[in-house]
């Protein structure tokens, strides 16, 4: 029989997963695991309900049905145990792990906008209005002329021309930030 030794730094090295919770128990997860000691990090935007005789302002998880942790390999488990957690989500067999500069980003826009959602990369549409996040086209409008798997195809005016950019998204995920006038995704 074979047997797998794992180092001491192996067994101890924290990474960032992501968590799939039950349906709107995003923030109670997010506290239980505070509660046990567990880093986590669940991000929430401030949104405007209206209710049958009032408008109330509410906190609502970026990301339905998912929590970030922060864990060593020794503390799934205790994880995985917590109320209202379903189970981690996997990509090709093991749990999803999420580079820490990728968690710093999002608390960064979460810092950066007021008004922020999360917008499944299949929702975008020919004609929506979008701002480049990153690169040398940093921060300018364009329009989504096609969307083609993880490329979306955008048009840029500027000065009576038009500046097409092919922009590869590398998530199946983008933020979409709302200001008072237009409506701007935020591609990575």
């Amino acid at each position: 029989m074979n047997k797998i030794y794992l180092s001491h730094s192996d067994s101890h090295e924290k990474k960032w997963l992501v968590v799939y919770t039950k349906s709107k128990c995003e923030k109670k997860v997010d506290q239980l695991f505070r509660l046990q000691g567990i880093e986590s990090y669940c991000p929430v935007v401030k949104m405007k309900r209206k209710w049958a005789d009032r408008y109330k302002t509410v906190e609502l998880p970026l990301f339905n049905s998912y929590v970030f942790v922060c864990i060593n390999p020794a503390e799934r488990l205790k994880v995985l145990q917590t109320a209202g957690v379903i189970n981690f989500i996997h990509y090709c067999g093991k749990p999803a792990m999420i580079p820490g500069a990728d968690i710093d980003k999002i608390r960064l826009y979460m810092n950066q906008y007021t008004d922020i959602e999360s917008v499944s990369l299949k929702s975008l549409k020919p004609g929506d209005v979008v701002t480049i996040n990153d690169g040398i086209l940093f921060d300018i409008p364009a329009e989504v002329l096609e969307v083609h798997g993880k490329s979306v195809l955008v048009v840029m005016k500027q000065l009576d021309c038009a500046l097409v950019a092919k922009v590869k998204v590398k998530s199946d995920q983008i933020l979409l930030a709302k200001t008072m006038r237009d409506s701007y995704a935020v591609i990575n």
